[in-house]
């Protein structure tokens, strides 16, 4: 009765596997997830909501129906094992948000509802291994980036102190006072307006040249590059992490491919077995005529004894003199 029940369960779980494992399968879901963004987006103009107001909560159902959908395929992938379907994160958080907007104390809320159906967008990021590098690396980089905002902030209220006691006096919706002045800084970061700042500051002081120079390299470049740097080196992590976690999901399950020894390994199995045939082997004694000596067998190569070569010199000997 087990195996008659067990044997629907891994079909089912076969299909459902092969069917999330072909490229149509996810092309689908992020159509899918591109069409609900697309008419959350046209609910915004209230034009095409007296318009066509009808049809795009029929699209929205129809959206909700295909994730429902993609959700229990996915689950009957894990058929046989259905705690792996919850220890994937992504399908925790499709879940949520999926199931999430039918609960009757969210289906009343209007922007909580409007919060989950612009969530659904972020489940484009599960469907393609590029897009799940970049998410990683965003994550993987915001240790980093604490480290980077402290530097950055101290910084910027150094540098708002110096613009204070410079220019305080002349610009005080600028400079007034320290916050203020990190509000300025912080807009200057991309540089817009830095030729105006500049030339108003030289009116004030011939110190704002090298107070704007130093601010620019010190911030806009060489903190820019730092940030680069840093995200950068997190997607790097995340795109091997990828990498690696798509090596193991190829890897047959068979158990074979893991106990087949490596070449080195046969190679030192090889070695030993020579060995202990040489230690075994016997020296072999050859029994030849009286005056042929003795024959030795070592390793497949024949050794001549003394008196085997003296009897053929003497042999030599006697054909020459004749």
């Amino acid at each position: 009765m087990a195996r008659t029940v067990r044997s629907p369960l891994r079909r089912l779980a076969a299909r459902c596997q092969a069917l999330v494992g072909v490229s149509w399968f996810n092309l689908a879901s992020f159509a899918v997830v591109i069409v609900n963004a697309m008419a959350l987006g046209l609910e915004t103009y209230g034009g095409v909501v007296a318009i066509v107001g009808t049809a795009l909560r029929t699209v929205e159902y129809v959206c909700l129906t295909l994730f429902v959908l993609e959700l229990l395929v996915r689950f009957g992938a894990h058929a046989l094992a259905p705690g792996g379907f919850f220890r994937d994160r992504w399908n925790v958080f499709d879940l949520v948000i999926v199931v999430a907007p039918l609960l009757p104390g969210v289906r009343e809320n209007v922007t909580l509802l409007r919060l989950l159906r612009l969530a659904r967008i972020v489940r484009a990021f599960r469907l393609f291994p590029s897009l799940r590098v970049i998410l990683v690396g965003i994550r993987r980089s915001l240790p980093g980036l604490g480290s980077f905002l402290l530097v950055t902030a101290l910084l910027l209220y150094g540098y708002a102190m110096l613009g204070w006691m410079l220019f305080g006096a002349a610009y005080p919706q600028e400079y007034g006072s320290v916050g203020q002045a990190m509000l300025t800084l912080f807009l200057l970061l991309s540089l817009d307006g830095i030729t105006d700042t500049l030339q108003a500051g030289r009116e004030v002081t011939g110190w704002a040249v090298l107070y704007y120079v130093s601010y620019m390299v010190a911030a806009c470049y060489l903190l820019t590059n730092l940030l680069v740097g840093l995200v950068l080196t997190a997607l790097q992590e995340a795109h091997q992490d990828e990498q690696v976690a798509a090596q193991r999901s190829d890897r047959p399950t068979g158990g074979h491919a893991e106990d087949e020894p490596s070449v080195r390994e046969q190679l030192a199995r090889v070695q030993a077995i020579i060995t202990d045939l040489e230690r075994r082997l016997p020296e072999q004694e050859l029994i030849g005529p009286p005056t042929a000596g003795r024959v030795t067998a070592e390793a497949g190569t024949l050794v001549l004894s003394k008196p085997q070569v003296s009897q053929r010199s003497r042999t030599r000997g006697r054909r020459k003199r004749r």
